[in-house]
C-alpha cells in the first residue's frame, strides 16, 4: 500500500489533465469541479494523506462544487444570452403571402423573411382553399411545411 500511497500524485495528475480536456470540450463546469476535486486529492497525498483520505477529500470538494458552486456560475454564464429566437423558432409569428394556393395538398407561402416554404392549413382553421395573395401567418413549423392561418383569422 505504500507504493500506491507514494505514486498516487501521479495518477491524480492524470485525472486533472483528463478532466480539464474533457472539460475543455463540454464546457459545462461539471469535469472543471472534478479536476478541481482531483487538485485537493493531489495537495493531500503530497502533505501525506493516505490514498483513501485522498479520495474522500477528492469527493468531498467535488460534491460541494457540483452542489453549490457550479450552478451559479452557469445561471451568470446564461444570464447574456441572446434572447432573440433563430432557426425554426423565429419563424412562428412571421407573416407571409401565399404564393400558390393552399388547400388540401399543401401549397406555399413567401414569408416576412423572403424565404417560400410549402404551407399547409392549420388544423384550428375550417378546411378551405387560401388563395394567391391573401395573408397568413405561421403558426407552427411541421418538418419542411409552414403551418398557417388566414390573416383574417388573427385576432388583433
Amino acid at each position: 500500500m505504500d507504493e500506491v500511497s507514494s505514486y498516487a500524485w501521479i495518477a491524480w495528475l492524470v485525472l486533472i489533465l483528463v478532466f480539464v480536456t474533457i472539460e475543455m470540450l463540454t464546457l459545462e463546469l461539471t469535469f472543471l469541479s472534478l479536476a478541481i476535486g482531483s487538485v485537493g486529492g493531489l495537495v493531500s497525498g503530497l502533505l501525506g494523506a493516505p490514498w483513501w483520505l485522498q479520495v474522500l477529500i477528492t469527493a468531498v470538494i467535488a460534491i460541494v462544487l457540483l452542489a453549490f458552486v457550479r450552478p451559479p456560475l452557469l445561471r451568470m454564464l446564461k444570464r447574456g444570452g441572446d434572447p432573440a429566437r433563430s432557426n425554426v423558432d423565429a419563424l412562428i409569428g412571421i407573416e407571409g403571402t401565399v404564393v400558390a394556393s393552399v388547400g388540401e395538398n399543401g401549397g406555399q407561402v413567401k414569408l416576412g423573411n423572403g424565404e417560400t416554404w410549402t404551407a399547409r392549413l392549420s388544423p384550428v382553421t375550417l378546411p378551405r382553399v387560401v388563395a394567391a395573395g391573401e395573408r397568413v401567418l405561421v403558426t407552427a413549423v411541421d418538418g419542411a411545411t409552414a403551418v398557417i392561418v388566414p390573416a383574417e383569422r388573427i385576432v388583433e
